[in-house]
């Protein structure tokens, strides 16, 4: 998404770019990408008013004064493509000048002319995902960015961006990769934010050395502002219940678990231009502002004291059906004292613009501002198809379905709310949730294969197309020196490692191309069944048939966590991380847990035998009618709520931790009992995509395999 100079850019039909101009109520239609739009971003000037889009096969820079022109005269508009095949794009800027075009596509930034097809300059050195770059107006050529890595990089671009020059390296910042990134040019200082609702502010001003001025916790805050609000009996928004809103550790109900929340965007808030005819404005002028966008709702946030001046949550509106955003932008400069905000649904195709009145948001959270008549911050007008309507009204919030077909195809998308099923009440989509359990899942279509290089390294590739599916085996290895059932292997996240569970109570992890035993852990006494990769790479977890469950260090063969036969009363299975390595989910008998922990590799020398690592169970959640659970699926690689159990019984049922119970059961989905589930796992930070996150699944049993899509369970 990209807001900007009246203006909101937004893809449909995947790979078709909609520029809506906001002041006539227009769309105007771009084609020319082959595959989906994965990033958009508005130029800094308006003569002329640039927007560049890119896809994973190109990037195009668009002049909407010229498109515009065109379409007037009957002819199709085009676009200057600027660079082709750089993979998945996740993030794009402009420079100050609008002549070149920082590109985030993986682990690199490519530094393109706005103007013909020429890579400038090729600027690596993140080891995951570049998510944000941005460039510094002040520092003529500076480029900061940050990654799924978890730190953020400052170069010096010289000779016309063809070279560039490492000034400065954090170290890594957080646990959660860094989504959003903000320069402060008034202050000097960079302002990102992570996926666990934290900001950090560091100085850009030369001797000051990058040094972190301020840490956020926004969940805190938000938590200490509502409750604040509440107590002087104030309303937030339009029909909103404060009671939720403000719940706090002790008033959160039993097995409810205390979740993260991701920082979508930081943007410049135009705070005291909508105050410009307040004579009781309580704060200095000279204050900075800035928005923040998450998943769930806006805030904004004074500079001076790093405090909450107001808060706009997306659930407390009822007129708004979107209840979680997958991403959002909105626009730095304020009309009229109203900002335009673009959200996404993360559970359907759906985009809604909403016009929030800044004055009216925070008279109503403020006791320093007196109510001035029956002013609303949030309100809807119209909910339709796109864009027949629009030029009769003047719009608050607008909500549109995205029809991701071509217009006129056989395939629509439905106008009512998301649920698993008519009879089934809807797991949060249309209510509010009893806790947020999500962030932006921008997991992509696309599979990714080990490819084997010459360098005996694996590194994960786009699977081409065009190409048959793979039919021989490229390695063979003996694990073992007699014959030895092997019950589970598993990737690591980056391809790089194999882990491998046997059946003489072992656990061994390779290199993924075959050609050394990186460790091996022994321990249990039992077959050991199951086996997970943490998130980073550092951890695994194994499930036996002796009923234990072991955390092992990757690099250590002491397990750092121990769960003896004391604590589960059948066998273990299923083992897995779960929720970016926040919890632990594994299968006992019919029922599967969901644990927190802690892990602690510190010995104390008086008390070696003694575990510092702790395990908590948060809760158990039985699955209906059946002896014992055959496959469970969850996705760790991004925030995801939904866990997916099969039975003995030949069901496949889909639970809804966020709000702690099951919302759907397939009976008899096989034949046979089903024997493994498979989701789509991807990065869901890594790209702002429309189609991201899907709900098809895939079970397979002994009659065979089928795909299913959980939103109509079919």
């Amino acid at each position: 998404l990209a807001c900007g100079h009246h203006r909101c850019a937004f893809p449909v039909s995947h790979n078709e770019l909609c520029v809506w101009n906001t002041a006539t109520a227009q769309p105007l239609y771009l084609s020319g990408h082959h595959y989906s739009i994965s990033a958009l971003s508005f130029g800094t000037k308006t003569n002329p008013l640039l927007v560049c889009s890119a896809s994973r096969e190109r990037v195009i820079v668009w002049d909407l004064d010229e498109c515009t022109q065109k379409v007037q005269e009957g002819f199709t508009p085009r676009g200057i493509v600027i660079g082709t095949l750089l993979g998945m794009v996740l993030h794009i800027r402009f420079s100050p000048d609008d002549q070149q075009v920082a590109v985030c596509a993986g682990n690199q930034i490519y530094m393109l002319s706005a103007k013909n097809e020429a890579i400038l300059a090729e600027l690596d050195g993140h080891l995951a995902p570049v998510t944000a770059a941005e460039f510094c107006t002040w520092e003529k050529s500076m480029l900061i960015s940050v990654s799924e890595d978890r730190t953020f990089k400052a170069r010096k671009l010289v000779w016309d961006y063809s070279t560039s020059q490492l000034i400065y390296q954090s170290g890594i910042i957080t646990a959660f990769p860094l989504l959003s990134l903000l320069i402060d040019e008034e202050n000097k200082q960079i302002i990102t934010g992570c996926a666990e609702g934290q900001l950090w502010i560091f100085s850009l001003i030369s001797d000051h050395n990058y040094r972190c001025v301020a840490h956020i916790d926004l969940k805190k805050k938000q938590e200490k502002f509502c409750n604040k609000v509440w107590k002087s009996g104030k309303e937030i928004g339009e029909g909103q219940n404060n009671s939720k809103l403000c719940e706090t550790d002790n008033t959160r109900p039993e097995g409810s678990v205390e979740t993260s929340l991701p920082i979508l965007l930081i943007e410049h808030c135009d705070f005291f231009v909508c105050f410009h005819n307040e004579e009781n404005t309580y704060s200095s002028q000279n204050t900075s502002y800035f928005w923040i966008g998450t998943s769930t709702g806006l805030l904004i946030v004074n500079l001076a004291n790093f405090e909450l001046e107001a808060f706009l949550s997306y659930r407390d509106y009822s007129d708004l059906s979107i209840r979680i955003a997958r991403s959002c932008a909105l626009t730095r400069k304020a009309a009229n004292g109203k900002v335009l905000c673009l959200i996404t649904s993360m559970f359907e195709d759906m985009i809604a613009v909403l016009e929030v009145n800044l004055a009216a948001l925070v008279r109503t959270q403020h006791s320093d501002f007196l109510p001035r008549g029956n002013e609303k911050s949030l309100s809807v007008i119209a909910s339709s198809y796109f864009f027949p309507s629009l030029s009769n009204h003047y719009f608050r919030v607008i909500e549109c379905k995205l029809n991701y077909f071509p217009t006129g195809g056989k395939n629509t998308v439905k106008d009512k709310p998301l649920v698993f099923h008519n009879k089934i009440k809807s797991s949060g989509y249309t209510a509010a949730p009893q806790m947020t359990m999500f962030s932006p899942n921008t997991n992509l279509k696309k599979k990714e294969v080990s490819k084997w290089k010459t360098s005996c390294k694996c590194k994960n590739k786009e699977y081409p197309l065009e190409s048959y599916p793979p039919i021989k085996y490229e390695k063979e290895i003996s694990v073992t020196c007699k014959p030895t059932p092997i019950f589970c292997v598993q990737y690591s996240g980056d391809g790089e490692l194999l882990a491998c569970s046997l059946a003489d109570k072992t656990l061994l992890i390779f290199n993924s191309s075959l050609t050394d035993v990186r460790n091996v852990f022994s321990g249990h006494d039992g077959a050991v069944n199951s086996v997970g990769w943490s998130h980073d790479k550092k951890w695994l977890v194994s499930a036996s048939e002796d009923r234990t469950l072991r955390v092992w260090s990757a690099c250590n063969k002491e397990p750092a966590l121990i769960l003896g036969k004391e604590k589960f009363h059948k066998t273990v299975r299923f083992a897995q991380f779960y929720f970016i390595d926040t919890f632990i989910l594994l299968c006992c008998g019919a029922e599967f847990h969901l644990l927190s922990f802690h892990l602690d590799t510190t010995k104390d020398d008086l008390k070696r035998y003694k575990q510092r690592s702790v395990c908590k169970l948060v809760q158990k959640f039985p699955m209906t009618s059946t002896m014992e659970i055959t496959s469970l699926s969850a996705v760790n690689e991004f925030y995801s709520y939904i866990v997916l159990t099969a039975g003995s019984n030949r069901a496949l049922e889909v639970f809804d931790l966020n709000a702690g119970c099951s919302v759907a059961v397939i009976q008899e989905a096989h034949v046979r009992s089903v024997h493994q589930i498979c989701q789509n796992k991807g990065s869901s930070f890594s790209t702002q995509h429309p189609e991201a996150y899907n709900l098809f699944v895939t079970t397979a049993a002994g009659d065979g395999i089928k795909l299913w899509d959980l939103r109509t369970l079919r």
